[in-house]
């Protein structure tokens, strides 16, 4: 009895010492909503305020504040007000929107699971944030619902609630300095329900964390080169994207929101670069495909600055063939990261790590390909998205073309890469690592024996030495001096007799 009334008092305590904490978390996640939300109403409602011909009231901003709110976590909106009176969905999300809301769920988790400030689990702030979160979007949708731009229930549903909770939880790994969980157990069980041959499911295990920074590098020169290729085609339509912009409006503060909203839109600009540069290109509208072996005519494409800098119907180019450049870089980028990780510091006693086989390097090369082909779709598929109806239905990359044409040229350029990488280093270790009397020294004839390989000993590259001459034995020569034995004056004439008395 006295058991369970120590039971139901620890019962007790625990809920009074939790429920503080968690509403705290539901506060901090309903402030960073807030935060957000209001920094859209300012920006919004400083445009109205400035713009000569308001076409709402202030109850207008606000509804086209919030639903650019939620655009920013990839919602879908539907614009009623159109010409043909037809309902026009908007659903290409301005990607540097996106980084605001994730910073703040971010930070919010990050500062409620601190273990230092809050004695409280990683669950309770993780629930806390992203449900006090879910509160405002939950208001900020109803509110949204009754203006021009309304937002699709299903794409919130589907949207805002993912992006918050990977933003939460990651804020709350990083309060908890990263450890090896429990995010990182979730991933190994999703490696282990994979489709994929036990052997493929192990080495992902084993080395995942390198082969994902080998994919992210990859992932990353592509857009970097996607971005580049960007800026190169705004210098050389300069003059049309000059006029696209100042064609759109006449006054200053319409001019400062298309400049806002060409600074969010070039993430995407930079994602629908390199899938150019992989050879799919973009979509400009059903059947409308512009890539580097050529493009089709557009339709008639709103006044906007970048899409002035789209390429001119036609057929390819050497200038545009060029663009094969960038995925070869990403997937020599890919091959060099994971070489790094496969040939790690030399096992000694003191610890270390044996190099990666010829087949894991191979393997894990092509595991960083899918990868990227992996992150790249994704970009694809977020970058893009619908711009109206009939016509403008189709709007930006095609998301799996990307992904396989990524796979396609990571995977054809990062294993030969990698292979080549590991073969190099192993080969300059095994040549440092030899005494200073055997280092082979690169010369004339040791280029020219160029067909001796390297053979495998014990799991290392050896690298035999050539064939050497040996020395040609010198005659030995009698000594010139006499011997030491022999006294020096054996060899002087005896002394002329001397009188004493002279």
């Amino acid at each position: 009895m006295t058991h369970m009334t120590d039971d139901a008092g620890s019962l007790t305590l625990y809920r009074k010492q939790t429920a503080p904490g968690l509403g705290t978390c539901v506060l901090g996640g309903a402030i960073a909503a807030g935060l957000g939300l209001g920094a859209f109403a300012v920006l919004v409602m400083g445009l109205w305020i400035s713009s000569p011909y308001p076409d709402s009231g202030p109850g207008g901003a606000l509804h086209v504040a919030a639903a650019l709110w939620l655009l920013a976590h990839g919602t879908e909106l539907v614009r009623t007000e159109t010409l043909s009176g037809v309902p026009a969905p908007v659903g290409v999300t301005p990607l540097l929107l996106l980084v605001l809301p994730a910073w703040l769920v971010h930070r919010a988790a990050r500062d409620a699971a601190d273990p230092d400030e809050r004695a409280m689990g990683a669950r309770t702030a993780l629930v806390g944030v992203v449900g006090g979160y879910l509160l405002v979007a939950t208001a900020a949708t109803v509110y949204a619902a009754g203006g021009e731009l309304r937002p699709s229930w299903l794409s919130v549903l589907a949207h805002v609630p993912l992006l918050v909770a990977g933003a939460a939880g990651f804020g709350v790994w990083t309060a908890h300095g990263r450890p090896p969980g429990p995010l990182p157990g979730v991933v190994r069980r999703a490696v282990d329900r994979l489709p994929v041959p036990g052997a493929v499911r192990r080495f992902v295990r084993e080395r995942g964390a390198a082969v994902g920074r080998a994919a992210a590098a990859g992932t990353a020169v592509l857009v970097g080169g996607g971005a580049l290729l960007v800026g190169v085609a705004v210098v050389l339509h300069g003059g049309l994207v000059r006029d696209a912009f100042l064609d759109v409006t006449t006054v200053w503060s319409g001019r400062f929101a298309v400049l806002v909203l060409a600074l969010a839109l070039v993430p995407n600009a930079a994602v629908w670069g390199a899938a150019y540069g992989l050879g799919p290109g973009f979509v400009l509208g059903t059947g409308t495909v512009v890539g580097p072996l050529g493009a089709d005519a557009a339709p008639m494409l709103p006044a906007f600055p970048l899409l002035a800098a789209v390429p001119q119907a036609g057929g390819g180019s050497p200038l545009t063939w060029v663009v094969g450049v960038v995925p070869v870089v990403a997937g020599a980028v890919l091959g060099w990261f994971l070489a790094r990780a496969a040939t790690p510091a030399p096992a000694s006693a003191s610890g270390g790590e044996a190099p990666w086989s010829v087949g894991r390097t191979a393997l894990g090369a092509g595991v960083a390909a899918v990868l990227c082909g992996v992150g790249c779709a994704g970009l694809a598929g977020m970058a893009g998205g619908p711009m109206g109806v009939r016509v403008l239905a189709e709007f930006g990359p095609v998301w799996w073309f990307t992904g396989v044409a990524a796979v396609a040229w990571t995977g054809v350029v990062g294993v030969p890469v990698a292979l080549g990488v590991r073969w190099w280093r192993l080969r300059v270790r095994v040549r440092a690592g030899a005494p200073e009397g055997e280092r082979r020294r690169w010369n004339w004839g040791r280029v020219l024996w160029w067909r001796k390989r390297d053979v495998a000993v014990g799991g290392e590259a050896v690298v035999p030495e050539p064939p050497t001459v040996p020395p040609v034995a010198l005659p030995v020569l009698p000594p010139v001096l006499p011997p030491a034995e022999m006294e020096p004056y054996d060899f002087l004439p005896p002394p002329e007799p001397r009188d004493p008395l002279s």
